[in-house]
């Protein structure tokens, strides 16, 4: 037997209404489940077995939703925010409740980030032990050198008890406005603008490229998001496991 959901929270879960609408449609007979109709709001479903509809038509529920989302500067990784538009705010044709951001991007940073109902993953994902690469590209006030190579890549202090986990640095422009592209893996507060404040430099430009397996994609334009294919998940998922 695969998982059971009440009948009205199985329809709200997928976007046909709100609790207290779905019960009504319930109640007029608009609901079928395997072909018969169900006038019960409380009826247990298996999301794996049970063919439900509503008006005729076939209702799937999705347990797990993987979001990959090109986030804009001036937005939140949050999932609510009295001042400022949050990440799900972005989602304008997803509205489940149940869905946050992997981690956390700053109100200034743009880039990947992955938003989920998978608490599971996202443990996983955000677990030390894991280790797991996230790649920034940035624009640096000030010139970046093969000092500043070497030190990320030995652990450079920023101001916690321990340094920074080995980074890898690659120069891309070393000028008064430097391009950079940093490997970290960690997720410690503001810390590639901390990293780069250690060696006297200003992180003027930051945007995410990569978490674990997962490439921004390029056709993303900011704010704009898609759901992950069966083959990262499943590459995703798989580093994860190991």
């Amino acid at each position: 037997m695969g998982k059971q959901l009440r009948l009205d929270k199985y329809l709200s879960d997928m976007n046909i209404g709100t609790r207290s609408e779905v019960k009504a449609w319930i109640r007029k007979g608009r609901v079928n489940i395997n072909s018969t109709t169900c006038k019960k709001a409380d009826e247990k479903v298996d999301i794996d077995k049970d063919l439900v509809t509503f008006d005729g038509i076939r209702v799937i529920y999705e347990e797990f939703i993987y979001l990959m989302l090109n986030k804009p500067q001036g937005v939140v990784s949050a999932t609510t925010d009295n001042r400022h538009k949050t990440v799900l705010d972005l989602l304008a044709d997803i509205k489940r409740k149940d869905l946050f951001p992997v981690g956390r991007l700053d109100k200034d940073t743009e880039g990947f980030l992955l938003i989920t109902n998978d608490g599971d993953l996202a443990h996983r994902l955000l677990s030390p032990k894991k280790m797991i690469d996230k790649v920034y590209f940035a624009k640096i006030k000030g010139k970046v050198t093969n000092n500043d190579k070497e030190a990320f890549l030995s652990g450079i202090s920023i101001g916690e008890d321990k340094p920074c986990l080995p980074a890898k640095l690659e120069i891309l422009v070393s000028d008064d406005i430097s391009e950079i592209k940093l490997t970290i893996c960690e997720g410690k507060y503001h810390q590639v603008k901390r990293m780069f404040e250690a060696v006297g430099k200003e992180v003027i430009y930051l945007k995410r490229l990569s978490m674990a397996s997962l490439n921004l994609d390029s056709t993303l334009e900011l704010g704009e998001y898609r759901r992950l294919t069966k083959d990262e998940l499943a590459e995703l998922k798989n580093i994860t496991n190991t």
